[in-house]
């Protein structure tokens, strides 16, 4: 071993890093609803060093601002609507049309995974709560854009920030990530 970083090794090899969407808050931007950030310190500072990220905030991103009026998820589960709480405004169409334009613009990136916000409408990637008109919880779903990314990348590997705490899910995302960068590469 001489001591040099892998980031260095793979430099020196003429390899790119890793390229790994993120959600934006996840990095430690202040683009959540509340102006505020959700900075996750393994991801900043352990994979970070590893890795190239590519931010995403879908809300922000497609025009919402920040701050804005929190959101939640309503009616089917399988197609929810993006709804405003109080003021009840719908986002869905702002929301998917963004999002169908971003996802046709990542499909000429080089990216390799994605690694999303757990509990958002946006960007969970499951188990995000889908509401009735009068607030009642009738099952859950995905983030919208999450959903869309999904759809359009069914191989590419896809990650909640709060699952990759379990060592198990955690080894089994990066090996799927590595696995997809060893696929897409060119042949030497």
């Amino acid at each position: 071993m001489t001591g040099r970083s892998p980031r260095f090794r793979r430099r020196r090899r003429g390899r790119a890093p890793i390229r790994i969407l993120v959600s934006a808050c996840l990095l430690g931007e202040r683009v959540r609803y509340d102006g505020g950030h959700k900075r996750n310190a393994f991801l900043t500072e352990t994979v970070g060093r590893l890795v190239e990220w590519v931010p995403v905030c879908p809300e922000a991103e497609c025009g919402l601002g920040v701050p804005r009026e929190a959101m939640r998820l309503e009616g089917d589960p399988r197609c929810p609507r993006l709804v405003t709480v109080r003021s009840r405004m719908d986002r869905t169409e702002k929301l998917e049309r963004w999002a169908w334009r971003k996802v046709c613009s990542l499909a000429t990136e080089d990216f390799s995974g994605y690694v999303c916000k757990k509990n958002s409408p946006s960007c969970s990637m499951e188990r995000v709560p889908v509401f009735d008109s009068t607030g009642g919880q009738m099952g859950e779903g995905a983030g919208i854009f999450t959903r869309i990314f999904m759809e359009r990348f069914p191989r590419i590997p896809v990650e909640e920030e709060g699952r990759l705490a379990d060592r198990e899910l955690q080894t089994a995302f990066f090996e799927r990530l590595f696995m997809t960068r060893r696929l897409r590469a060119p042949a030497a």
